[in-house]
């Protein structure tokens, strides 16, 4: 930048929201005699950052909010996957008597809850229709279980719940068509 005929540097300190203006050639920027014009310039507050306290306060409080909420929403999960496993069961129930009515009889165990979706033989179903469009699958990724004639109803239809194993507590715990009715 040129003032006066003379070569001048603008200079602008990272630490300060100001900036001043000298001559390179003279060792000394402040001259005796020479006033240096200090400008500022202060900073719009969207160009302005956050202080690192600010930025901490809001983790703590998006740490202290995931604390509450979070153990709320899981047991709300557990508790969906559990009503969709016992709406599921009612729906092969539904199919299951509906198989009945056209072939007199609930399909065997051996050909389980497939003879809902694709034909056993005429022999095991003469009057077969389709019951449901696949066999579904529990809210944990297991196929429904299926036993005829059942041990605690006329037929079982049941999942073993989250654990898939026989038995169990809570979300563990089977679930059964005889435990709905």
């Amino acid at each position: 930048m040129k003032l006066g005929g003379v070569e001048k540097v603008l200079v602008h300190s990272e630490n300060s929201s100001g900036c001043a203006i000298f001559d390179p050639l003279k060792a000394n920027p402040r001259p005796e005699g020479i006033t240096m014009r200090v400008i500022k310039a202060s900073l719009e507050r969207s160009q302005q950052g956050f202080t690192l306290l600010e930025i901490m306060v809001v983790v703590v409080i998006i740490g202290l909010l995931a604390a509450l909420v979070v153990p709320n929403f899981m047991g709300q999960v557990d508790t969906a996957a559990i009503n969709r496993a016992k709406q599921d069961i009612r729906t092969i129930e539904t199919a299951l008597q509906l198989y009945r009515l056209d072939n007199f009889r609930y399909p065997s165990t051996d050909d389980g809850l497939e003879a809902l979706v694709r034909n056993p033989g005429e022999n095991a179903a003469p009057n077969w229709k389709q019951q449901l469009p696949r066999v579904p699958e529990d809210p944990w990724g297991m196929p429904y279980q299926y036993r005829y004639p059942g041990q605690r109803a006329e037929f079982d239809v049941f999942s073993f719940g989250a654990d898939r194993q026989e038995g169990g507590e809570g979300v563990n715990a089977d679930i059964s068509n005889a435990d709905l009715n």
